[in-house]
């Protein structure tokens, strides 16, 4: 599907709406109050289709200052993260540069959220690992208020430890899974020699109380997964560093595509693939490649100001002008 429009008519905001009815969330801003018109107290998103063959449909509200309600072929999903679990949906947008360009931190939420997507047992892993974190970090603090013994500390140190190994593990598993086809995907759109590479070790008891004196006069934990870093790369270049933005764009879209074709082996379905203004900045033939891509990898809905962006005829041309689509 591809929506069309002049910049402003609200292209984005139809992309956006399909990812908070398929995820929870928007791609965009964590406040509820965006996601509802000026003047209105709540918005409501309905979408419908099939999935194997059978009926779908989800229903999201959205009412600043309550939790958002979500409902799948009319039985209520609590919490609406369950979303997540039920429907997969990948997005590019021009700022998911930052999983190249951008601090580690961005990178470990990019894989951290395809390692829940490719190992759905191990999704709360992230969530855990950093929970105890924080109270071995408050702990650190009390330690060096003196409100507390180090003997406080060592509960924590030992669940950062398991945990943080666990974490590490995890996510080596997710760029030995997504290397092999973000390669393949990257090559195809002249970016040669691509590959993922984690920057850290799994944390351990030992190291952690080697730096006992350094985490109590800092009040945090200075090593451990939440520190770590993963390098993309291309011709044995660190694209953070030494890629232009267009080869940064070719990663992003090289991971999405890798991705997309692992769930679709995993689950049994291709996800929904939302691509926000990704025509743009690309030159004809790597169009074409995306094109083509895209094209065998489940449902696609693509924004773009004109239609002949897109090298290829849409199974459905949707117009947006302001207020309304067709």
């Amino acid at each position: 599907m591809l929506a069309v429009g002049p910049n402003g008519a609200g292209k984005t905001n139809l992309l956006e709406a399909l990812h908070v009815a398929t995820q929870g969330f928007s791609p965009r801003t964590r406040s509820d109050r965006e996601l509802v018109r000026f003047g209105d107290s709540a918005s409501r998103i309905a979408v419908h289709g099939r999935r194997a063959g059978a009926p779908l449909g989800v229903e999201v509200t959205v009412e600043p200052g309550s939790p958002k309600v979500a409902t799948l072929n009319g039985a209520p999903l609590r919490p609406i993260e369950r979303l997540r679990g039920e429907l997969a949906t990948l997005v590019f947008t021009p700022d998911r540069l930052g999983v190249v360009k951008g601090a580690p931190a961005a990178r470990r939420a990019y894989f951290d959220r395809a390692l829940g997507r490719l190992m759905p047992a191990r999704a709360q892993l992230p969530g855990d690992y950093g929970a105890a974190v924080a109270q071995r970090n408050a702990s650190l603090r009390r330690i060096g208020a003196g409100l507390s013994s180090a003997a406080s500390l060592e509960p924590w140190t030992l669940q950062v430890a398991e945990l943080g190994a666990q974490l590490v593990g995890a996510r080596l598993e997710t760029l030995e899974l997504l290397e092999p086809s973000f390669a393949v995907h990257a090559a195809a759109l002249d970016l040669d020699a691509a590959a993922l590479r984690y920057l850290g070790e799994p944390p351990s008891v030992e190291g952690l109380e080697r730096r006992l004196d350094r985490d109590v006069d800092r009040g945090v934990t200075g090593v451990g997964p939440h520190l770590d870093d993963i390098e993309i790369s291309a011709g044995g270049r660190d694209l953070r560093s030494f890629g232009s933005q267009g080869e940064q764009r070719l990663a992003v879209l090289a991971l999405l595509l890798a991705e997309g074709e692992l769930i679709a082996g995993r689950r049994g379905s291709p996800p929904l693939l939302l691509l926000d203004d990704v025509l743009s900045e690309l030159d004809p033939a790597r169009r074409r490649t995306l094109a083509a891509r895209v094209a065998g990898a489940g449902q696609t809905f693509i924004t773009a100001t004109d239609p002949a962006m897109l090298p290829a005829d849409p199974d459905q041309l949707v117009e947006v002008r302001p207020g309304t689509a067709r």
